[in-house]
């Protein structure tokens, strides 16, 4: 059966990785001279704990080569297929520690597969391929599975702040409005690799009811997920709204982890889905 890898930046909730044998690389996340393992050294309330005490803005980095190789050789001893899934390449050196280490390894047939996307708009894509490998496709099968997913996959937010994005300085856009940082409550979109805005309002209430009129717009969806980063309640009104608008949607609510967070900064709420089409 093939095994299948990705960073913990897919924000993947641990019952789903656990139950799909999903393997996790922890990504590092970095507060001045301090690098902690995303989950491991630097859990959830750890990580927004630190933000409310210190003025340092937390950034991440990928794991070295050398930690992707080692986890491949350790699977290369169960399987000789393994499909590794990961953050846009165009956002984070995620994904060419991985295809280093995948180069490295002459045990097992590893493809690399840059996702694209953040959070849980690849997390699904690791869980549909997790469960395509548990019904016996092949590794062929599961990674054309997954680039079929790409295009439908999308990641909705609105943004408490625009700071945090601003001092990762790894999206050009927020530049032009450096002048408003504080004043506005923007909407993103994550799609195949890019980071665009949709829309900006003044007021949070605004910017979350048209997230909502975005999120139904795309049509069916297959697979959903409201994610948030510190803001339980503000995710929970969501997740009541959107049933509104999915009916049979099987309620799923997840904190994002730390280096999404470290990124979008607190008080963002947001949408991963799928399309049916």
């Amino acid at each position: 059966m093939a095994k299948i890898v990705t960073d913990s930046t897919a924000d993947i909730p641990a019952d789903i990785t656990a139950r799909l044998g999903i393997v996790v690389i922890p990504n590092y996340v970095v507060f001045g001279l301090e690098t902690y393992r995303d989950g491991v050294d630097l859990v959830k309330q750890q990580f927004y704990q630190k933000l409310a005490e210190t003025k340092l803005i937390p950034t991440t980095a990928a794991p070295p080569p050398i930690v992707y190789e080692e986890a491949y050789r350790h699977l290369a001893g169960e399987t000789d297929e393994i499909v590794s899934i990961h953050l846009a390449a165009k956002l984070s050196a995620l994904h060419n520690s991985a295809t280093v280490a995948a180069q490295g390894i002459s045990e097992a047939r590893v493809t690399v597969i840059d996702s694209g996307q953040v959070t849980m708009g690849y997390g699904w894509m690791v869980i549909a391929a997790a469960e395509a490998a548990r019904r016996g496709e092949t590794l062929e099968q599961i990674v054309a599975l997954v680039e079929g997913m790409k295009r439908r996959s999308r990641v909705l937010a609105v943004l408490d702040t625009l700071e945090y994005v601003y001092r990762g300085g790894r999206v050009s856009w927020v530049q032009a409005m450096v002048g408003t940082l504080l004043r506005i409550k923007p909407i993103v979109e994550v799609h195949l690799g890019e980071i665009r805005p949709l829309e900006r309002a003044r007021t949070l209430q605004g910017s979350l009811d048209r997230l909502l009129r975005l999120v139904e717009a795309l049509g069916p969806l297959e697979r959903i997920i409201v994610l948030h980063t510190n803001v339980p309640d503000r995710a929970e009104c969501v997740a009541d709204r959107l049933r509104a608008i999915v009916p049979d949607w099987e309620r799923l609510i997840g904190q994002a982890g730390v280096t999404i967070a470290s990124h979008a900064g607190p008080g963002a709420v947001g949408i991963a889905c799928v399309t049916v089409h």
